[in-house]
């Protein structure tokens, strides 16, 4: 059973501020996290420090889905897997902080997938080390009850179906994808969340 102090004793967890204060360190030593420190990951880093910056000021969380949950009773720990070059969590973590910093009963850390490949390991998707990956921890069970990731589920549609016709993700397609988060601004990433607090 792979439970949150097994995780977070393994490698470091942050918490979200600590997460971009780490992200921020990077980008003024023209560096990144994971193994590859190639220019190409630096400059997403770069990128993706100011996506996250902006949607920290821009995303609004509905009435609706604040009602909701104020809802939701139970005590859990969302531990999402990233890395500071990784587009699509950029545009997700800063949703998924609003969320749970709204409700007392959730618990966000973050760990880098390139330290804990054991427990990145244990949440491939279709046999990648997709990130970002949320996986929520029962904090009385200490049981994995539920993942998310690595991209909205809207997202993961329009992926596969590209993926069907051209084989891979080209850069102009990851620009189109980029737009539809800007579009979206938050709510489907909201109501996924929902759905996984459900469970």
């Amino acid at each position: 059973m792979i439970t949150e102090q097994l995780i977070c004793n393994a490698q470091k967890c942050f918490s979200y501020d600590q997460y971009r204060n780490y992200i921020q360190q990077l980008v003024e030593q023209h560096s990144t996290s994971g193994k590859e420190k190639s220019e190409d990951s630096i400059n997403h880093t770069i990128l993706n420090d100011r996506r996250m910056r902006r949607l920290e000021k821009t995303v609004k969380v509905p009435e609706g889905i604040k009602k909701r949950l104020s809802q939701f009773n139970s005590h859990v720990t969302w531990l999402v897997i990233a890395e500071s070059w990784c587009a699509d969590g950029a545009q997700m973590l800063p949703v998924i902080h609003k969320i749970a910093e709204l409700n007392d009963g959730i618990n966000l850390k973050i760990v880098l997938r390139d330290d804990n490949e054991t427990l990145m390991d244990e949440f491939l998707t279709n046999g990648a080390r997709a990130i970002p990956k949320l996986i929520m921890i029962d904090n009385t069970t200490e049981e994995v009850i539920g993942t998310y990731g690595p991209r909205p589920s809207a997202v993961t549609k329009i992926v596969e179906e590209y993926k069907q016709v051209h084989e891979k993700i080209t850069p102009e397609f990851k620009e189109e994808l980029q737009r539809w988060y800007n579009k979206d601004k938050g709510q489907t990433i909201m109501e996924d969340l929902m759905r996984l607090l459900k469970r």
